[in-house]
């Protein structure tokens, strides 16, 4: 009893920390694409002000999702492989290297240097996703990076709001470059200065809670086969020299890598790919829709945009009363969240007035943001905290493939019908259901997700 008593103590204030920890990495979020934000509207104005052609500003902005799209990946499994805390402050800074130079691009040329930086390297929320998976338990994991994501969303909706202002004064882009720069740089700062001792014993408590809870044996020896690997590689970085250290880095890097891309974790992928396309084709002509199906003028569209972003925001607080309604069953929460979505683009597509548009991207917003938290939290539970890194990078790149294929079909889609994107979204949404479905013993083990091996 005394021992119980005195383990029971020593969590306590453990836990305390490991919050502390989890409040600053919501701070860290929402500085991230508070900055990002105020720039992100400008780009198009700006390369277009600086005398590219049409065609040279879609590439060199394809430029940024194409390198986002190969860098995710290895820079996830780098995180997982030399450490959270080095790998999220080499991003950070390196994404401030990026700003910086964009304030600095007088010609079409540097404005195409100062994207690529920004490009490989800025992977700040899936870095934090994956520290976040660290430090909390399963059950708490949906709910804390729905608080992620609500502080994330929260600094995307008031970046704009700053960033146009500054614009409106005399170099307002330079400066709101360097602004967010400078917001990239204080993020670091606030990153280094974070209590990265307490985070260790929080993660290495949490597990072993996580290891004492694993039911397949293979799993386990696979993990335990990880660490010792991981630990080794780390010695010998120690002692050996830098271009030695890089060899084993990329040997570990690969090996990660290869486990993934022969892991069953192909399902999964592909649903997120699938959801993702679906919800990337509802928006693809949603204000070109609207004007040309109701005669909506742009003003309403983007106040009906913004309303569905604060909702989605919103809707990220709202994941603790939904996974205590669901006794925590990722998969069936994922599940009805997509059918829901499914629901109400087919409702949107086949709306007759204004209202039912509203209606549908009201309850839209809560079911995509909640589908994007369960999906990220199935990934992690059946790949493993071990590899979270790894495995947020590839549910990124298989985002970023969407966000790629997903302009191109909307293209084809409108040929047909100004309804063409969103029908041919439920199409995919259908798909995607009917994979789950097929796959629900795989997803499933007395109401929560197991993980099943290679």
């Amino acid at each position: 009893m005394e021992d119980e008593g005195r383990g029971a103590a020593r969590r306590l204030p453990a836990a305390a920390a490991s919050g502390r920890f989890v409040r600053c990495l919501y701070a860290v979020g929402f500085l991230d694409l508070f900055g990002v934000s105020m720039v992100v509207p400008l780009l198009n104005l700006h390369i277009k002000s600086l005398g590219a052609s049409p065609t040279v500003a879609g590439i060199i902005s394809s430029l940024y999702g194409v390198m986002q799209l190969f860098s995710s990946t290895f820079v996830g499994c780098w995180s997982d492989i030399v450490g959270r805390r080095y790998s999220l402050l080499a991003c950070i800074l390196l994404s401030a290297l990026g700003y910086f130079l964009l304030g600095t691009s007088t010609t079409v040329f540097l404005f195409a240097i100062s994207r690529v930086p920004v490009g490989i390297f800025k992977h700040t929320l899936s870095i934090s996703k994956a520290l976040l998976s660290d430090l909390v338990s399963e059950q708490e994991r949906p709910l804390v990076i729905g608080r992620f994501n609500a502080a994330s969303s929260v600094g995307f909706i008031l970046g704009p709001v700053v960033g146009g202002y500054f614009t409106e004064l005399e170099g307002g882009f330079y400066q709101t470059s360097f602004i967010c720069a400078s917001i990239f740089i204080l993020n670091a700062g606030l990153v280094w200065m974070l209590p990265w001792s307490e985070e260790n014993a929080s993660s290495s408590e949490h597990e072993q809670g996580t290891n004492s809870n694993k039911v397949t044996d293979n799993f386990s020896a696979k993990a335990n086969h990880d660490l010792q690997f991981k630990s080794v590689a780390i010695e010998s970085m120690a002692s050996d020299s830098p271009l030695q250290s890089s060899w084993i880095q990329t040997a570990m890097l690969l090996k990660r890598i290869k486990g993934i891309a022969c892991s069953n974790l192909w399902d999964i992928f592909l649903v997120r790919l699938l959801m993702s396309v679906a919800v990337l084709l509802y928006y693809s002509n949603f204000g070109l829709a609207l004007e040309e199906r109701f005669g909506v003028k742009p003003k309403f569209t983007g106040y009906l945009i913004s309303y569905s972003s604060t909702l989605g925001a919103l809707a990220g607080c709202l994941l603790e009363p939904i996974t205590r309604l669901y006794q925590h069953n990722t998969y069936t929460i994922l599940l009805h969240s997509s059918i829901l979505t499914c629901t109400l683009i087919l409702l949107y597509s086949s709306a007759l007035n204004v209202w039912t548009v509203i209606l549908s991207s009201t309850f839209l917003a809560f079911s995509t943001t909640v589908g994007r938290t369960c999906i990220t939290d199935l990934e992690l539970s059946l790949g493993g905290n071990q590899a979270s890194g790894t495995l947020l990078g590839v549910g990124q790149s298989v985002t970023s493939v969407g966000r790629v294929v997903a302009p191109l079909l909307s293209g084809i889609a409108q040929e047909f019908s100004p309804c063409g994107p969103p029908s041919l979204g439920v199409g995919l949404a259908l798909v995607a259901i009917l994979i789950m479905n097929m796959n629900k013993p795989k997803y499933c083990g007395n109401g929560n997700v197991k993980l099943k091996t290679q």
